[in-house]
């Protein structure tokens, strides 16, 4: 009869980093599908929309829906209650434009991307667009309050 001993089986502790999201992707956070608006858009209509949906940064698409840049809403609204930006100006006035330089490339973030790459991501940057692979259309926006709430709810 052959009996095994505990010196026949050797436990080897993981060399890798363990993943604090459990392998969870983006598509995990369930984000609110995306709104965004025209560079040709009145700030006032912008201004009105992020607030019904309770967004603090609203991406800005040209014509053909690629993404341009982004407006920050309570800077815009500072300046609108300022009198330094008219109700009718248009959003492209006061957008931040995207850097799109080889020493800073676009970073594809997609609904089956790692919730590391985001949280790696969120550390450059405010928000993340979540886009489809080919970058057509922007699905949603991603922030980091997003990712501390998808922790908190699985107690991560």
């Amino acid at each position: 009869m052959a009996t095994a001993t505990m010196s026949s089986f050797s436990f080897q502790p993981s060399t890798l980093p363990a993943d604090k999201y459990r392998g969870a992707v983006v598509e995990d956070l369930q984000l609110p599908p995306a709104f965004s608006v025209s560079s040709n858009e009145a700030i006032s209509r912008a201004i009105e929309l992020a607030y019904e949906r309770d967004f603090s940064h609203i991406p800005v698409l040209d014509q053909s829906r690629r993404p341009l840049g982004y407006v920050d809403v309570a800077k815009l609204k500072q300046k609108w209650e300022a009198g330094q930006a008219n109700p009718d100006d248009k959003v492209s006035t006061y957008m931040t434009k995207f850097k799109r330089t080889s020493s800073e490339p676009y970073t594809v973030i997609t609904p089956l991307s790692p919730l590391s790459d985001l949280e790696d991501f969120l550390k450059r940057n405010i928000f993340a667009l979540v886009t489809d692979q080919n970058r057509k259309f922007v699905l949603a926006v991603a922030t980091s309050h997003d990712l501390d709430n998808f922790v908190s709810r699985r107690g991560l």
